[in-house]
């Protein structure tokens, strides 16, 4: 797939002006609606560094939000792992000893 970073963020940011020029918007239009600068846009597209915070709203402002979750879908929760992780969080309950007293 990529072999470093920086092809990764090169292919997210061609995704992203894919997903605006779909959507007909100017760099400056989807700057304004995502409250960023026009130069922040244009670093995003060309796979320059930025923060997820950044990435976040321009998606929303191409409204696809959702997309993100394909990134990480969500990993099911198995029962049986988490009655697991409970055990070998308690320690073993002991009895009292019985004082004949």
């Amino acid at each position: 797939m990529w072999s470093t970073v920086d092809e990764l963020e090169e292919h997210l940011g061609e995704q992203v002006r894919t997903l605006r020029l779909r959507a007909d918007l100017t760099v400056e239009v989807l700057a304004a609606e995502a409250g960023v600068a026009v130069k922040t846009v244009h670093n995003v597209e060309r796979g320059k560094g930025s923060t997820l915070a950044t990435v976040v709203r321009i998606l929303r402002a191409l409204g696809v939000e959702n997309w993100l979750s394909t990134l990480a879908p969500a990993e099911p929760v198995s029962p049986i792992a988490v009655l697991e992780a409970s055990r070998r969080r308690r320690p073993e309950r002991q009895r009292a000893s019985r004082s004949d007293g």
